[in-house]
This record gives structure tokens, C-alpha cells and sequence, in this order.
């Protein structure tokens, strides 16, 4: 039988999402046949519009072995899940003559746990187990989130929290969830046969295309038991994302409320002295904690050490008790004694990361005005892990919108363990670079205004000359505003500063749950919506009422943030420029983003403004300007009012004629 050509396959996957083919999106799909076919590595830059998601889909499943596919965020999970594989399956299956599974797995507490459902959560309190639906009241949300959860786990087939509309909150989902931790295991479990995370693994095992998410891909990398089935290809969607997600699962954490919670679910099950030893220890923590100012521990205080030690090591006493002693008078033991050793072998394990003193380790204290304060181990880089643990035995694709900042890829390829492209050194995989660019004329679509008249922002302090541009620029724009500020207080500030000076509604991250925000501002034109990090990032808003994208300023991590400053040190150590690899790279990978939310349709227009003239006058201006899609550039402040205010009325004149 003839093979089925690659352009044959795409076009009917194409058809069959009611899409259309893209220059772009032809070029990805043959880069990825190519890199697959060879088990070798691509990056893939595809611009928003590309249809990025055909482009690597399409030669996956044509090439037959099976494929692991990760992405960062819940909606473009949805997406692949119920839009693109079903249809590109079903479109592929005439000429592929084979019609391949596909199937989503995520960590096990993100699946509703039968066990604890049906025999309640082991609690701290001293009467050990009860069942929580009776003890919250029917009449509190906790109550009715609970009595909701139970209908739904009889109604669910994949006990998946992700689909239970609406959602619930952490404390009740808590409820009914466990770690892998603490899950006392299938053949153990009276729900084992039932149990719908082993069943997502089941599945997963059976497909031919899994979907994950970034951190079970870490978890699966760090942890060396395997979670994820067998895989020949691996593709990263949201690769910009990758490198937070494993930090993110490769950071340690030991908060006072923790280690005393350990304390109390392991007390009732070890003899009095291991209890009193851990307790002790705990007591000691918590003084230290109260007394910890936050930044970065370039050196472990004698005081903390010993104090670690001494957790660590009463920890270990308490799991070797658990493991050696049964109590047949608690209730449901297995679970009680599982929930127990998975809070104190957590202790135990940070508490030994931080006290082995490895040179790839940051240490520091964190106080939060809510939770109070912790004590935090994160790794300096995880570029070695990830090109240990991803690059090796599999072919590896990564794709987002923003691969190439500051016009090449060797950035992000150094954040992921790779050498730069080209360049083939033993330790460190081959890969290749693709730019396919986007299906927009971003020159002639949008415009990227610098505002360098504006006094260099500083780190404290108001900044009245830039809330007077931004209110001039949203008054031209008639509302339509996205305001992206790089801190919350920013974003409160000039909320504020707007409402009192503009006649439109001005939304605020916080003041409500981002979907509903989103909606809000996608539903009138008057509206402006300011918000902090996630706005950068997960704002979708095609049409015109999003024709102003603002950002105040350049968003440098803080100066005191201690894992960035740690690894910035690291780069300069090793004699390289710390501030251009860690600081200005992730600036302009969040304004990459952030200038990615003006355009997201063939017919839109705007203005990315940018307050802070540091992009225009300083020498790392232009690398951030060349990592923004390639807008037209002015400085000119008037033209900018002048072409918001077309825009605006060219938008007005647009919906009068739909009425």
C-alpha cells in the first residue's frame, strides 16, 4: 500500500476542523515528519493563527509509534482533547487505514478518589477519622461543594476535576482527592477496580496518543518511576512555559503549619518518644520561622542547621516507627497510616535537600502577608536535568509562539540544557531551529509605541507622568484596553488612578475570577481590564475590543527575587552576561507574550504601548523590541493618539452598520 503523503494528510485534517491551510503550518508539519522520522530535536517558533496544533498532530499520528504530547495550560488540553484529535482522527482514518486512541493523564490528585469519597479523610484532629459531608453543614459552601462532588463521582466517567462545571474550591476538593503519596494503592484500595486514576493510566497505556501537562512530564523526568507509558515522540506545546513548570515541581517547601500537621497525623501511630522527637523539632522550627526575614540563605544560619538536622532526623525515627508498628484500633488505618508518612517523609526529605548543602541549590525565606513564613529549595538551573532526562532515547519537539527572543533560539535552547544550533558537542543533543513565522501582517496590523519621553521608572514611587500617557492613550483608544502592569500594586494603582479620571469601566485582577474578567471585557468595547502576571499570558481576545495592549513597564524579575538573582550570579561566575541570560531574557519573554495578546485574528488592529523608555534608550532595548512580533516602531506620541483614535472610530463604524 502506498504511504500516504504528508500535504494529502494535512489538508484533510484541515478541512475536517473547518480551518485553513497556512503556508506556516505546512512548513512545522514537515519539519516534525522530518525530526521524528530522524529521533532528532526541534524547536518550532509558530506565531498565533499558524494552527500550530495540526501542524504537529498530523505528522505524529502518520508516523505511527506513539506520542506523548505536553502542554501548560487547561484550555489548549481541552482543545487537543475534545476539538482537534477527534476530528484529525476521524479525517486521517481513510488513508492511514488504522484509526488512532488518544487519551489525557494528569497527576493522581487531580482525579476524585473513591476511597476517600466513600470513607472520609483521614483528619488532624485527635478523633481521627470523620465523615466531612456529615460535619459541614449542608447550608456552608464547604457543605454543598461536598454533597456535590458525591452526586457527580456517581455520575463521572472520568472522575476528573478539570471536568466538574462549576469547579470547587481547594479545601473541599481536598477532600476527596489524594497524592500519589498518599494513595494506599490499587490492590490494597476496596475501590481499587473502580479507581478512575488508575483507569486514566490504563487508558493512557492502551493509546497511541497521550496528553499530559508540564508538570507530570517534570514529575515523570525528576522522580525516576515512571508515570508516563512508553513513548518514541515527544512534543512540547507552550515550550516558553517549560522551564517555570519543572523549577515549579522541582522546588522544595517546609512551613511551620506543615511540619506540625505531619506532627499530629503521625502521632496517634508511633510510640510517645519518636512523637515527642519530632514534635520537639517542630516546636524548635517554628520559633526559628517566626523570627526569618525574607531573601536569599547563601549560607545555612548554624541555628537553622541544627534545627533541620534535627527535623530530619526525628522524621526518620517516625517512618521507620510507621513502617514497623499496626494499630488496629484506628479506623481505616492503611489510609490514615499513608496520609501520615507521606506529610513526614516530605519533612524529612527537604529538610535532608537543605542540610546536604548542594551547590545547585538555592535556599531561601519567604513570608507571605497570609500564610506567613517558609522556607524554600529550588535548583540554581534544571537545564542538566532536562537534557539528561528529556533529550535522550526519543525525538523531542517543542513549539510556542515565543521560542526566538532577540531574533535567534539559542536563549531558550540554554534554559532547556541545549548548546547553541548548529554547534555538535558530545554532551549536548543536535537540534534544529524553525522560525515559520504567522499568518498576520503584523506590519501593517499593529503598531509598537516606546514612550521615551517618560522618566525612567524607578522602584519605588509614584509615576504620575506615565498614568497621565496611559489615561491620554485610553481616552483615544475609547476604552478597548488591556493594561499589563508588572506587579499587582502597579496594576492597583493606576485601577484606581483611571476610575477617577475616565468615564468606562475599569476591571481589576482580583476584584473577580479571571474568566468572568475576561468575559467582561470581551463583551464592551468601553471596558479596560489592568492585571498582573497571568493577564500576560492567558488573555484570548480576538475583535475590537481589545485594540490597546499597554504594558508600564519592563518586567525584570525583582532584584530580590533569590532564585533569579541566584542564577544570574551563576551565568556571570561562569563568565558570562547574567543580566542579558536570566533578567532580559525573561523580560522579553513576557513581552513577547504580552505584546502576542493585541493580535489575535486576521482583522485586528491596535497599538502595544510600552511605558517605560528604557526599550528606546538603553543598550538591551533593542533585544526586547526584536523579541515582540515585528510591529511597525514609533516614538512618536501624537501619530500614536492620531491611529488609536481611527482605529476606535473605524471600530464604532463597524458595529453601527452589524445593527
Amino acid at each position: 500500500m502506498t504511504k500516504p503523503s504528508l500535504p494529502d494528510l494535512l489538508h484533510a485534517a484541515v478541512t475536517a476542523v473547518g480551518g485553513t491551510e497556512r503556508p506556516g503550518q505546512v512548513a512545522m508539519a514537515e519539519a516534525v515528519a522530518e525530526a521524528v522520522d530522524d529521533n532528532a530535536h526541534l524547536l518550532v517558533q509558530a506565531g498565533t493563527g499558524t494552527g500550530k496544533s495540526l501542524g504537529y498532530l498530523v505528522p505524529a499520528l502518520a508516523h505511527g509509534e506513539r506520542v506523548v504530547i505536553a502542554t501548560a495550560t487547561l484550555a489548549l488540553q481541552r482543545q487537543l482533547v475534545e476539538r482537534d484529535l477527534p476530528r484529525t482522527v476521524e479525517a486521517l482514518h481513510p488513508q492511514l487505514r488504522r484509526q488512532p486512541q488518544f487519551a489525557m493523564l494528569k497527576g493522581r490528585s487531580n482525579y476524585v478518589c473513591l476511597h476517600r469519597l466513600h470513607e472520609g479523610a483521614p483528619q488532624d484532629e485527635e478523633d481521627g477519622l470523620f465523615d466531612v459531608f456529615e460535619q459541614a453543614a449542608p447550608t456552608s459552601k464547604l457543605g454543598q461543594d461536598l454533597l456535590r462532588l458525591r452526586d457527580w463521582a456517581d455520575e463521572t466517567e472520568t472522575g476528573d476535576r478539570d471536568d466538574l462545571t462549576p469547579g470547587v474550591s481547594d479545601r473541599a476538593w481536598g477532600q476527596v482527592s489524594v497524592s500519589s503519596r498518599e494513595c494506599v494503592g490499587a490492590s490494597k484500595c476496596a475501590y481499587g477496580a473502580e479507581c478512575f486514576a488508575e483507569a486514566a493510566r490504563e487508558r493512557a497505556k492502551l493509546a497511541d496518543v497521550v496528553i499530559t501537562n508540564h508538570a507530570l512530564l517534570a514529575i515523570d523526568a525528576i522522580e525516576g518511576a515512571p508515570v508516563l507509558p512508553q513513548h518514541e515522540v515527544l512534543i512540547i506545546d507552550e515550550g516558553h512555559e517549560l522551564v517555570s513548570r519543572v523549577t515549579g515541581v522541582a522546588t522544595g517547601e517546609l512551613t511551620p503549619g506543615q511540619v506540625n500537621r505531619a506532627v499530629r497525623r503521625a502521632a496517634k501511630l508511633v510510640n510517645e518518644k519518636a512523637a515527642d522527637q519530632l514534635q520537639t523539632a517542630a516546636e524548635t522550627f517554628e520559633r526559628l520561622m517566626e523570627l526569618a526575614l525574607p531573601g536569599r540563605l547563601e549560607e545555612i544560619p548554624e541555628e537553622l542547621g541544627y534545627c533541620l538536622m534535627a527535623l530530619r532526623d526525628a522524621a526518620r525515627t517516625v517512618i521507620v516507627a510507621l513502617g514497623s508498628t499496626r494499630d488496629k484500633s484506628v479506623q481505616d488505618e492503611d489510609a490514615v497510616r499513608k496520609q501520615a508518612l507521606a506529610s513526614v517523609e516530605n519533612v524529612h526529605d527537604v529538610a535532608e535537600r537543605i542540610t546536604g548543602g548542594s551547590e545547585y541549590d538555592v535556599v531561601w525565606y519567604e513570608r507571605h502577608d497570609r500564610f506567613g513564613a517558609s522556607l524554600r529549595v529550588a535548583p540554581l538551573s534544571v537545564s542538566g536535568l532536562l537534557r539528561e532526562k528529556l533529550f535522550t532515547d526519543r525525538s523531542v519537539v517543542l513549539t510556542s509562539a515565543t521560542l526566538k527572543l532577540g531574533g535567534d533560539f539559542n536563549g531558550v535552547a540554554a534554559s532547556l540544557g541545549l548548546g547553541p544550533e548548529g554547534t555538535a558537542r558530545e554532551d549536548e543533543p543536535v537540534w534544529k531551529g524553525l522560525d515559520v513565522g504567522s499568518p498576520f501582517d503584523y506590519g501593517k496590523q499593529g503598531i509598537l509605541y516606546v514612550a521615551k519621553h517618560l522618566a525612567q521608572p524607578g522602584r519605588e514611587g509614584s509615576r504620575d507622568d506615565m498614568l497621565d500617557e496611559l489615561a491620554d492613550l485610553i481616552e483615544a483608544a475609547g476604552g478597548r484596553t488591556l493594561g499589563l502592569f508588572s506587579s499587582m500594586r502597579g496594576a492597583q494603582a493606576a485601577a484606581e488612578a483611571m476610575r477617577g479620571r475616565l468615564d468606562m469601566p475599569v476591571l481589576l485582577q482580583g476584584e473577580e475570577t479571571l474568566g468572568e474578567l475576561i468575559r467582561t471585557f470581551a463583551a464592551d468595547a468601553r471596558t479596560c481590564l489592568f492585571g498582573t502576571l497571568s493577564l500576560w499570558q492567558g488573555v484570548d481576545v480576538p475583535g475590537p475590543n481589545c485594540q490597546l495592549v499597554v504594558m508600564d513597564r519592563v518586567p525584570f524579575p525583582r532584584p530580590d527575587d533569590p532564585l533569579m538573582s541566584a542564577r544570574q550570579k551563576a551565568v556571570e561566575e561562569a563568565g558570562g552576561n547574567g543580566f542579558m541570560a536570566v533578567a532580559a531574557t525573561h523580560a522579553a519573554l513576557l513581552m513577547a507574550q504580552g505584546a502576542g495578546r493585541l493580535v489575535r485574528a486576521t482583522g485586528d488592529r491596535g497599538v502595544v504601548a510600552v511605558l517605560d523608555p528604557r526599550v528606546e534608550r538603553a543598550r538591551y532595548g533593542s533585544f526586547l523590541r526584536k523579541s515582540m512580533p515585528d510591529f511597525w516602531y514609533t516614538t512618536d506620541r501624537n501619530q500614536v493618539r492620531r491611529s488609536l483614535a481611527r482605529i476606535d472610530q473605524a471600530a464604532k463604524e463597524a458595529e453601527a452598520a452589524e445593527k
